[in-house]
């Protein structure tokens, strides 16, 4: 069965190559992705696995190509998708005999220096074997291409090599298999299908980008000749502005509109703290929120304030609500999710659920509102990074994903969480300080509480 499969459409090809890391599907990719999920529920396949379309033009017209992350039931050889970019699953195969001779050497030594040497120098063998090309047909091997990725010679001297698996996701595959069958990449997407790991959040059925860990280093090697959508992450609205819901000679508390920056990024500097240290130049944020999330932050106008919300913070006295639209409805209208976080530092912003070794993360929560989509009060007891988020959506906490969380659910015109109420004790008064926000999602369906 050929790997390369028809794409008969009217549909018009898009004017950019899909960026990996920030797109939303194509009509094209959608309709190679419903060809896709029908092979893959004729395989039957148990577990769950990330799975890419890639829309090719060739000669003939439009086309497209498929390919799964890593092994598929143990195998790379299924017909209909395409092959690995080497093939280290052949028994008789020089990386096939060298683990067993290694395992038998550590069996023999009880896993003595030498087969965790040998190990090294075979993963370095493999890698070198992985020859990626680029848009403009130049040929790197996998070791060059991380090496050349991560100019900084201490990352280079800590990770000398890629993690293990790199090369083997399905977004390199199809690449390379279009540049080698002289094919023109038109779009791309992936997808994935089955059940979610443990750890990680996947929805079956939903779009995700491709992973940063593994997949970014080779990616940018072999874009290269591409003629690349903008980065979408690049834009940022600098005309969206905090608006000051109270302010004394002490603090102030700020509203901050979805889509703006706690601190300054890696690619944009504006952010709430700039414009705050523009209105009051030894302004501090006490606590951040992420980019998506609207809603109430305190900023601090001194070093002692900020000293002082510190503290209350740490201590966790201070009092947060949040409001959340989620897909779904909780199984209990009132409960506490208490489900450790660990980031994922192969594939950055991600959290994951990590029961070895998470950080504690409480959130207690109440169904306001319940139906297909539930309204939510969320009141987190600890400050973990996308906390809310991962315990709305994993599965061992309420299995309902916030409306909007391209990273844990699917996407929408924006993140549906709003840090709504915050109560703390003055800095310099004592007193203690409340303060709410109108009910904000009547868009999406009206509701007052």
């Amino acid at each position: 069965m050929t790997c390369v499969h028809p794409l008969i459409t009217k549909l018009q090809k898009p004017e950019y190559f899909t960026d990996p890391f920030c797109y939303e599907p194509h009509p094209l990719c959608l309709l190679a992705a419903e060809e896709v999920m029908q092979e893959m529920t004729r395989i039957h396949s148990t577990e769950g696995k990330m799975v890419g379309v890639l829309v090719v033009e060739s000669v003939e017209g439009l086309a497209f190509l498929t390919a799964y992350s890593g092994l598929l039931e143990g195998r790379n050889d299924w017909p209909y998708f395409v092959p690995p970019v080497f093939d280290a699953q052949q028994p008789d195969g020089y990386f096939k005999e060298k683990e067993r001779e290694i395992s038998r050497i550590s069996r023999e030594t009880s896993g003595s220096g030498k087969s965790k040497e040998m190990s090294q120098e075979l993963q370095t063998w493999l890698f070198h074997q992985y020859k990626m090309l680029n848009g403009r047909g130049e040929v790197k091997d996998l070791v060059e291409v991380w090496q050349d990725y991560h100019c900084s010679a201490r990352i280079r001297n800590r990770y000398p090599l890629p993690p293990g698996g790199t090369g083997d996701c399905c977004a390199p595959k199809l690449l390379q298999y279009a540049y080698l069958h002289h094919l023109k990449p038109v779009c791309m997407a992936e997808f994935w299908w089955g059940d979610s790991p443990k750890s990680l959040i996947r929805h079956h059925g939903h779009f995700y980008p491709a992973c940063r860990g593994k997949c970014k280093p080779v990616l940018t090697w072999m874009l290269q000749g591409l003629d690349v959508d903008p980065h979408l992450e690049t834009t940022n609205d600098t005309c969206q502005e905090p608006a000051i819901i109270y302010e004394d000679e002490t603090l102030a508390v700020l509203f901050k509109p979805v889509g703006l920056l706690s601190v300054p990024g890696k690619i944009a500097d504006y952010s709430v703290a700039t414009w705050a240290q523009a209105q009051w130049p030894d302004a501090l944020l006490a606590h951040r929120l992420d980019m998506q999330t609207s809603g109430i932050i305190l900023v601090a106008k001194t070093k002692e304030a900020y000293q002082h919300l510190q503290i209350q913070f740490t201590d966790r006295t201070v009092k947060k609500k949040y409001l959340a639209i989620v897909v779904g409805t909780p199984a209990k209208e009132h409960g506490v999710i208490d489900l450790p976080l660990a980031s994922d530092p192969m594939n950055r912003p991600l959290q994951v659920v990590d029961h070895e070794k998470g950080k504690r993360a409480i959130t207690e929560y109440r169904v306001l509102l319940a139906g297909s989509h539930s309204l939510l009060a969320l009141y987190p007891h600890t400050g973990r990074t996308h906390q809310l988020r991962i315990h709305c959506a994993h599965s061992e906490g309420l299995g309902c994903p916030i409306v909007g969380d391209e990273l844990y659910g699917q996407k929408a015109d924006r993140l549906y969480l709003q840090a709504q109420a915050i109560t703390f004790i003055h800095p310099a008064t004592e007193k203690r300080m409340h303060f709410e926000l109108p009910y904000p999602f009547e868009q999406f369906f009206p509701y007052q509480y």
